[in-house]
């Protein structure tokens, strides 16, 4: 008899299901590996210091351009210790700042965020953000801000007569910093006495100073220094507030705004509250308008014939109010379309905000990619705005682009969604009216290379174009 030599039946029930049990998770895994998203593309740089040196120490148009060259619109880095996800379209800074905000907080870093405030407007999402942002924006909606034009104008006449009576060249952004500091006050306090104002302006110079230095709190740095004056800010800001409400001054301005606040549990504003929020209003207010102004003064100076196509239009204006004997009506200011052209090329130009700090608040998947819980996401503004499929031949200054509206999205310089720029319609009127004054009553002329931009952090011409003023014939001091 012969002994059958196959294998037991219950070796071969055994190796059916191993090969089940095999093929069923290697189907689950290929599955899940094929639906679970990856990284973006790109390079995480060295240990901890990421590629902060290279954003630093290249021009940034050059480094995100390299980027976005090499990986596309969506790529992987690591700047200023935090890893960080880079979206270069349109499409994609809508997906964060507008139809899925709520899954990216605004942040900054802590340094930042100290020096400023942790109540502060930008720091917030949710129910306070939207009370607070409400309140900002109506008190400096158009309908508040058209008081502000004899104030923003007595300023704006002051400022350039000081330029032309100076026997040197001006720091021309220095010059606007002062400007757009005082317009703040303006449009925060009202009429401030002198004193007060004084001891605001020197102690915020301080915390200007310290805003973008190494954090090292140690005695005699630049950013230890900051926090010392950060706090007599609020001891000011607290004095301030406190004479306001003896003597229940609840004026129409933006404090007065933040002093009325009350939610609907009937709660009002802490003073430490209202503190952040005026030292985050003029740090959002200050550099980006004096670097605005900059340029523009700059980008005339470039191209002489929309300089004079530009006193053109102000002339007509300038002539109507008896040479600046009467003051600006709201009106007029809305009746500038060339000047107004100028302003808004200016800001695509020198995309003065070249990139917003996002983070994400859960794990969130774009165009198949992870971005991970945590990390910070960075519309790039300054490459959307210099994008040939755009704005075409984007490296030329071309105002009368502007005739026809951009493509949505894609024109960003006061961001957008939730948390974009309250303050642009102030912003927008005070350049109006210093350019009104300037082309009308001032020459000048840039000393030194034009060519050259410097970052601190925003961009600026070289020494912040230095420039000389002088009063054009046939006009009076005012």
């Amino acid at each position: 008899m012969q002994m059958d030599k196959s294998p037991p039946t219950i070796i071969y029930i055994l190796l059916f299901l191993a090969t089940l049990l095999y093929y069923i998770f290697s189907k689950k895994h290929t599955k899940k590996h094929k639906l679970t998203p990856k990284l973006p593309p790109g390079s995480m740089g060295w240990p901890y210091l990421g590629e902060t040196l290279q954003l630093y120490y290249k021009d940034p148009n050059i480094f995100f351009s390299d980027k976005l060259k090499r990986y596309g619109e969506i790529f992987k880095t690591h700047i200023l210790g935090c890893p960080c996800v880079m979206l270069g379209g349109p499409e994609a800074a809508r997906f964060v700042l507008v139809t899925n905000a709520d899954l990216f907080k605004p942040t900054y870093p802590k340094s930042k965020e100290k020096m400023i405030g942790p109540s502060a407007l930008f720091f917030h999402q949710g129910q306070y953000h939207s009370q607070i942002r409400r309140l900002v924006v109506n008190s400096l909606s158009p309908q508040s801000i058209k008081r502000f034009i004899p104030g923003i104008q007595a300023l704006v006449i002051s400022t350039i007569s000081s330029w032309a009576s100076s026997p040197h060249p001006i720091n021309t952004f220095q010059q606007m910093k002062k400007f757009s500091f005082e317009v703040g006050i303006l449009a925060i306090f009202g009429e401030l006495e002198r004193e007060k104002k004084e001891e605001l302006k020197k102690n915020y110079c301080i915390v200007d100073k310290g805003y973008n230095s190494f954090p090292t709190n140690l005695p005699g740095t630049a950013y230890h220094k900051a926090l010392m004056a950060r706090r007599r800010l609020s001891q000011i800001l607290e004095e301030i507030i406190s004479e306001r409400k003896e003597k229940k001054l609840l004026d129409n301005d933006l404090l007065g705004h933040l002093l009325n606040f009350k939610n609907e549990d009937g709660k009002t504003l802490s003073d430490d509250q209202i503190a952040d929020n005026i030292i985050g209003i003029l740090f959002a207010a200050q550099d980006t308008t004096a670097s605005a102004l900059t340029w523009i003064v700059k980008y005339l100076t470039d191209h002489p014939k929309l300089l004079q196509a530009v006193k053109s239009e102000q002339k007509e204006t300038y002539l109507a109010n008896e040479k600046g004997n009467k003051g600006l009506t709201w009106t007029q200011t809305r009746s500038m379309p060339l000047t107004y052209k100028v302003i808004l090329e200016s800001l695509r130009m020198a995309s003065i905000v070249s990139f917003t700090f996002r983070e994400a608040v859960v794990d969130v998947v774009y165009n198949g990619y992870l971005i991970p819980k945590g990390w910070k996401v960075m519309p790039l503004f300054r490459n959307i705005h210099h994008n040939p499929e755009f704005f075409d031949e984007p490296q030329n200054f071309d105002p009368y682009r502007f005739e026809v509206a951009p493509k949505p999205n894609t024109f960003l310089p006061f961001g957008t969604g939730a948390h974009s720029c309250p303050g642009n319609e102030l912003a927008k009127l005070e350049i109006l009216i210093l350019i009104h004054h300037l082309v009308n009553e001032l020459r000048w002329e840039v000393v030194g290379p034009q060519d050259t931009v410097e970052y601190s952090p925003f961009p600026v011409p070289h020494k912040g174009l230095r420039a000389r003023f002088w009063r054009e014939p046939n006009t009076k001091e005012n």
